[in-house]
């Protein structure tokens, strides 16, 4: 039996999920990536809301007990995360000074590079999420303690902000693709891959700075 109190907290939740997802990051940076080159976007879309599901769910049920136990866990993540963001935001730059498909009208044409494999596809989005130590605060910590406060309907909490995850990612993946004719010009995706790159490289830093203090 669901407690009285079961949709305000679920409408609370939302609203915090979405305050805190709803801003520029790497995962998001990816996200939209993907659903501008219109490349596994589905897939995309599955593992980042169910990754934040599963925190999510984590912190509600103790995880955020155990992050504030053992600090060196989330330096150890911090600097993971750094290194691999540092590595990807590389890749967006050498994208944006060589771009590889000029606009989204050649990803049909016979010279086109081929389609990422999925595989490869799922390993990078995985990786931006898990190894965001951002992830772990937003979700497990802040998500998981802010849920306890709504005592039984603390399930509910948790429940409304995956929704809100789901939400977001999929009107980020596949509502992409209303912003085609923007980057049916070559100097667009150079500029988002640039964008990508400061975004990647900044983060990176301040991971590593963080890690320092």
């Amino acid at each position: 039996m669901l407690p009285a109190d079961w949709f305000p907290a679920a409408i609370a939740g939302l609203g915090l999920g979405l305050s805190l997802i709803i801003a520029i990051g790497a995962q998001n940076a990816f996200v939209l990536r993907q659903g501008l080159r219109r490349e596994h976007v589905a897939l995309v879309v599955v593992i980042c809301a169910a990754s934040d599901a599963l925190l999510i769910a984590l912190g509600i049920g103790g995880g955020a007990v155990v992050f504030g136990r053992m600090p060196w866990l989330v330096d150890v993540v911090r600097w993971v995360g750094a290194a691999f963001l540092l590595f990807y935001g590389i890749l967006a730059a050498r994208r944006a000074l060589r771009p590889a498909r000029a606009t989204l009208a050649d990803a049909d044409a016979d010279t086109a590079p081929a389609r990422p494999a999925a595989l490869a596809v799922a390993a990078t989005c995985l990786a931006l999420t898990w190894l965001n130590p951002h992830v772990y605060l937003d979700t497990v910590v802040l998500l998981g303690s802010v849920a306890s406060t709504h005592g039984e309907a603390r399930w509910a909490f948790g429940a409304g902000a995956a929704v809100g995850s789901i939400l977001w990612f999929s009107a980020l993946g596949f509502g992409a693709r209303l912003l085609a004719p923007v980057f049916a010009k070559p100097l667009a995706w150079r500029v988002l891959d640039g964008i990508i790159a400061i975004v990647m490289v900044v983060l990176a830093v301040t991971l590593a700075v963080s890690s320092l203090r």
